[in-house]
């Protein structure tokens, strides 16, 4: 019954830019998935009554430029996952940006199995938590998916942060964002806890 967690909303946010448009689109996508029957990490009688995933508003002052320090030798970890899943990761680099006044870090991570396929290569991972994981958000924490680039720089688009599978169906293993990737401001941005 517990499935792997493997959803990654590539190539569409592989290019994330700071605009609606490329937000608004990314919601749609979502929405899309999670109405298709095939695709949809919802139960069954969720997905009955599926009208669409409740998003913040968009909203510009999200979507950040981070300077990007990059750690080449970091080691394999296991990253903890909601279920028995023991995926390896490791840590690609550190993002430095500010968001609502605050300085704020967050590590970014690369599966090692996704890194090997063609498709994925390129792949980043960005779990988070902030203050509203649990109130307005879930509680679990929230996911982006970046790639990797050249520059020192990297868009950083919270209006497509989207949940983890484990938020619809406890029969998915997840991965958990780890401790230092807590911000400690609301990110009111992206998907909300999911109303059954």
């Amino acid at each position: 019954m517990k499935k792997v967690f493997l959803a990654i909303l590539f190539p569409l946010l592989a290019n994330a830019q700071c605009n609606e448009e490329s937000s608004k689109a990314f919601q749609d996508q979502l929405n899309k998935e999670y109405a298709d029957e095939k695709e949809s990490p919802l139960k069954k009688e969720d997905l009955q009554h599926f009208k669409g995933l409740d998003f913040y508003d968009i909203n510009g002052d999200f979507c950040v430029e981070a300077k990007l320090k990059l750690t080449p030798n970091e080691k394999q970890f296991v990253m903890p996952t909601s279920g028995g899943r023991k995926p390896l990761y490791v840590k690609y680099g550190e993002l430095h940006f500010e968001l609502q006044g605050k300085r704020c870090k967050l590590n970014i991570y690369r599966n090692i199995e996704l890194s090997k396929m063609e498709k994925y290569k390129n792949h980043l991972f960005l779990p988070f938590t902030d203050l509203t994981s649990g109130v307005e958000s879930y509680g679990g924490g929230r996911y982006i998916d970046l790639e990797t680039t050249d520059k020192d720089t990297m868009i950083i688009d919270f209006n497509q942060a989207y949940n983890p599978y484990c938020a619809y169906n406890e029969g998915y293993s997840c991965p958990i964002p780890p401790k230092e990737n807590d911000l400690l401001v609301e990110v009111r941005a992206g998907v909300k806890k999911f109303h059954d």
